[in-house]
């Protein structure tokens, strides 16, 4: 896994300590880039602290069916590493950064924060790491296609086709993953998926869940 100048080919070139970004509703997987503007104080001191050591921060969920009444919330137990692969100071204060995503990470532990940020021991995902060619032969490609149409004519939009076409099918499936505008518990689970397959029919079924509701079937539910 290629992020940005630097090559991640095995566990051991992954961080063990990591800074937490608790994002709710937001998705970064493998491969994927997350562009985000940083303007509360104690995320500042974050992205300054990453960018003088390894650049790696992990976007994290907080969990969206328990705890969220208390003052520090409680965290999924996935997330994913991203590295800072550009930083620009606004002037006003903000920091405009890009996370490419690296793996997914599982907290074992959370250890003392610095400057207010939340960190944490984690494991990586070594199955990021590798080639995973032989997932994306086993995607259906065409039937993810044929939902990602009908969402667009459900919802008046469009999409530049011979771009989609050209994409290799990890990008495909993890692209249309990070932009589906669904909820905490949808993003966690495509986030979760084993492996690129599973995201991919997850997905799938997601959409055609919502399709069935905004068009009245409200029988439809995700097994």
């Amino acid at each position: 896994m290629k992020a940005g100048n630097v090559s991640y080919g095995k566990l051991a070139d992954l961080p063990t300590q990591i800074p937490l970004f608790p994002l709710s509703g937001a998705l970064l997987l493998p491969a994927g880039n997350m562009p985000l503007n940083i303007f509360e104080p104690r995320y500042l001191s974050m992205v300054e602290d990453a960018m003088l050591g390894d650049r790696v921060v992990g976007v994290i969920q907080p969990r969206f069916d328990i705890g969220e009444e208390l003052e520090v919330p409680l965290l999924c137990e996935v997330g994913c590493l991203g590295r800072i692969t550009a930083f620009q100071e606004t002037g006003d204060g903000r920091l405009m950064i890009n996370l490419a995503g690296v793996c997914r990470f599982r907290i074992m532990a959370e250890i003392d924060g610095l400057s207010g940020y939340r960190r944490a021991e984690i494991a990586g995902f070594g199955q990021d790491l590798e080639d995973n060619s032989a997932d994306a032969k086993a995607v259906d490609r065409d039937g993810l296609l044929r939902t990602f149409k009908m969402f667009l004519e459900a919802n008046d939009m469009e999409a530049d086709w011979d771009g989609v076409r050209e994409a290799d099918t990890e990008t495909l499936v993890n692209t249309l993953s990070m932009m589906s505008p669904y909820g905490p518990a949808e993003k966690q689970a495509l986030l979760e998926a084993p492996d690129l397959k599973t995201r991919s029919e997850t997905l799938v079924a997601i959409t055609e869940i919502m399709l069935a509701r905004e068009s009245g079937d409200s029988s439809s539910t995700l097994q």
